[in-house]
């Protein structure tokens, strides 16, 4: 779950996408030729507050990352909510993005979950096995109460939570993204979630970083 000990101090690389059209309005037959990869590959691990979307671009109460991150020419590989914390990866690779937020490529994603109650081992098992959402059965998990439970960052603002109900933080990891897709699947067993972190994805973790921080990291996906 760590961050890998070496820090990449790289220059910033334009996006390697174009936004040319043709301007024949007959479907092309060209093969698409894959974008040409930046001399050198930028990885960023960031570790998102609560609040912020995982677009450059602020909308409404929610910030954009332009307000935490000063590095032209990368974008997002793999999505956070606002309204969720931890560690969200930005690249300037179009096919290290690819790797990274396909799910096809089966890479594990580690969340830490406040739930509200304390999920017994009937609970956890059906979250290993896989929760009947409304687009479908979730893929096998992992799925384990934290002990001891961990003395995580405040959060602003700070969660609600139900007087004299007890809660907990429980550690998923999953290798899948649909839509809320572990807001979802503690509701569906009982436990509804408080507060989600992202802990680590692959290889690349929050490890070391502080709410709001970021730095460079060498690719070893």
């Amino acid at each position: 779950m760590s961050v890998p000990a070496f820090v990449a101090k790289l220059a910033a690389m334009p996006r390697p996408f174009s936004s040319h059209r043709s301007s024949n309005l007959r479907r092309s037959t060209a093969v698409r030729q894959p974008a040409p990869r930046p001399e050198v590959t930028r990885l960023l691990c960031f570790h998102k507050p609560y609040g912020v979307l995982s677009q450059f671009t602020p909308e409404g109460k929610w910030q954009g990352l332009k307000d935490w991150i000063d590095a032209p020419g990368v974008y997002v590989a793999g999505r956070l909510d606002a309204d969720s914390e931890g560690l969200l990866l930005l690249t300037n690779d179009g096919q290290l993005q690819a790797r990274i937020a396909d799910p096809r490529h089966k890479m594990e994603k580690t969340y830490w979950v406040q739930v509200e109650g304390v999920p017994d081992e009937a609970a956890l098992q059906r979250l290993r096995d896989g929760v009947e959402l409304s687009d479908g059965k979730t893929l096998p998990a992992r799925a384990r109460l934290i002990e001891p439970q961990p003395s995580m960052w405040p959060r602003n603002p700070p969660i609600r939570v139900r007087q004299n109900i007890p809660d907990c933080w429980i550690e998923l990891i999953i290798r899948e993204g649909k839509n809320r897709q572990v807001r979802r699947m503690t509701a569906a067993v009982g436990h509804p979630t408080l507060r989600l972190v992202r802990m680590a994805v692959g290889p690349y973790s929050i490890e070391g970083l502080e709410p709001g921080q970021w730095l460079d990291v060498l690719p070893v996906v």
